[in-house]
């Protein structure tokens, strides 16, 4: 039964949300030509329809948008819905960048985005709302049990408990013997011999085995006798030995491959957004930003001091290879910059280059080594060959930010985790940051850290010098 509705309120979704897609696209239309039958713009109807249903297919395909719509929690099916809205918007726009003939102009395209991702918005909160007060007529509950008293059985309780619309009912464990630490509403069931004879009695459908290696012969043995039984037996590996945070699992074929980390831009899908938004952002600000701004700093810079413009620095990229990336030259020329960091007072600062580190204007030309492909937007800042050497060492998973392109600016650099790191601790703080970003990346979170990057440069900063 449960599936009947997964599948009837899947369709649904997806038909209420293409229906709004194409009568608001004809509705539109007709109000910018009202005599649309007798222009060219409805010769290209059919044409126009097909290119933004393909779209919107792209968009909520990616996202995932009509999978598990009955149980999906609230707050990841909204920010699905506006991950699909986010691409379904960029890619029109940077199609009317590329062939500006090829669909309606931007006049219509864009104010029909933002009704259109209003509309779907609010339909997907309405469904919520529904899905919310009617869910015990189509969440097919299912009674459950556990095996085991260690971690992973209580955040497997714990996870259950959490999440209703999961239709798993917890009626409690087997052990052999109760466990105290256990929450008094965790109701201890018997010993694990009598599960399987416990569950056939009252109507358990499933097994959840949450027990060590050690119990193996014990597990197989309940395993047949819950297939006897038509109960589905499920295992819980516990991986606590090996990493102590979520894994990520994978099927080549038959065989499960786990992963100790997310790593959301090996997706190529991904990828290849983050890669657009990366130089579409540093075009942008090269052409209008950068082509008036060098000029006039190159004029401070050389009144202020001797020495180039740029000051080009070896610094660790994506798989640890080495590139120049460029900076507004804001010190004297010295032989330590490429082991010393800046401090608070340094004197190889100049008085043009106070204000540009205070600013950060002196990191404007790295939006060149964007556009080169050697760094992007946002992502773990990149360090002086001899830090990444050095603090190699020392600090737990520091490589793991090398998997990626280093940024301008970065999730550390918004959670005031940037200048000088006097200490291994205020680095190891930084690269959790960095570990966090990688493993969380999504592109409303890239657009999240430039907004913030923007909002912080307007202000004060104490680390910045």
């Amino acid at each position: 039964m449960e599936y009947r509705y997964a599948t009837f309120f899947k369709l649904l979704n997806a038909a209420v949300d293409y229906f709004l897609l194409n009568i608001l696209l004809l509705t539109g239309l007709l109000i910018i030509s009202p005599n649309a039958m007798e222009t060219s713009l409805v010769s290209n109807l059919g044409f126009h329809l097909l290119i933004v249903n393909l779209l919107w297919f792209f968009a909520s395909t990616q996202s995932k948008l009509y999978e598990r719509v009955l149980k999906t929690e609230a707050v990841p099916f909204l920010k699905k819905t506006i991950w699909a809205l986010v691409t379904f918007s960029l890619a029109p726009l940077f199609l009317n960048l590329v062939t500006p003939n090829l669909l309606i102009s931007l006049e219509f395209v864009i104010p029909f985005l933002l009704v259109f991702s209003l509309i779907i918005l609010a339909n997907k909160i309405l469904f919520l709302s529904v899905r919310k007060s009617q869910r015990r007529f189509w969440v097919d509950y299912k009674k459950i049990v556990i095996l085991g008293t260690g971690e992973s059985c209580r955040e497997l309780y714990d996870h259950f408990l959490d999440n209703t619309n999961s239709g798993y009912v917890v009626q409690g464990y087997f052990s052999d013997k109760p466990c105290a630490d256990l929450s008094t509403e965790f109701k201890y069931l018997g010993k694990l011999e009598q599960s399987v004879a416990y569950a056939a009695k009252n109507g358990i459908s499933e097994i959840f085995s949450a027990l060590s290696s050690d119990k193996k012969e014990l597990v197989k043995r309940l395993m047949q006798e819950a297939d006897q039984n038509l109960i589905r037996f499920r295992f819980v590996p516990d991986l606590s030995a090996f990493m102590d945070k979520n894994v990520m699992i994978e099927y080549y074929g038959a065989l499960p491959i786990i992963s100790h980390r997310r790593e959301p831009l090996q997706v190529k899908v991904n990828e290849i957004i983050k890669k657009i938004f990366d130089f579409v952002f540093a075009a942008f600000t090269t052409v209008f930003i950068l082509s008036w701004l060098v000029p006039l700093i190159a004029i401070a810079i050389k009144i202020d001091s001797r020495g180039p413009v740029f000051f080009r620095q070896l610094r660790s990229g994506k798989d640890n290879k080495p590139f120049f990336c460029l900076k507004f030259r804001s010190m004297y020329v010295n032989n330590d910059s490429d082991s010393v960091q800046a401090s608070k007072n340094d004197k190889r600062i100049t008085r043009v280059g106070a204000f540009l580190r205070k600013s950060s204007l002196d990191e404007f030309p790295q939006f060149i080594n964007v556009l080169l492909g050697d760094m992007s937007i946002v992502g773990p800042r990149p360090h002086m060959l001899k830090h990444t050497e050095d603090y190699s060492n020392v600090i737990e998973d520091f490589m793991v930010r090398q998997f990626v392109n280093p940024g301008i600016t970065g999730w550390a650099q918004v959670n005031g985790l940037r200048g000088e790191t006097k200490e291994t601790e205020s680095m190891t703080k930084r690269v959790k940051a960095d570990l966090w970003y990688m493993e969380n990346w999504s592109f409303l979170l890239d657009i999240k850290i430039v907004f913030l990057t923007m909002i912080q440069t307007l202000k004060k900063n104490e680390n910045a010098f």
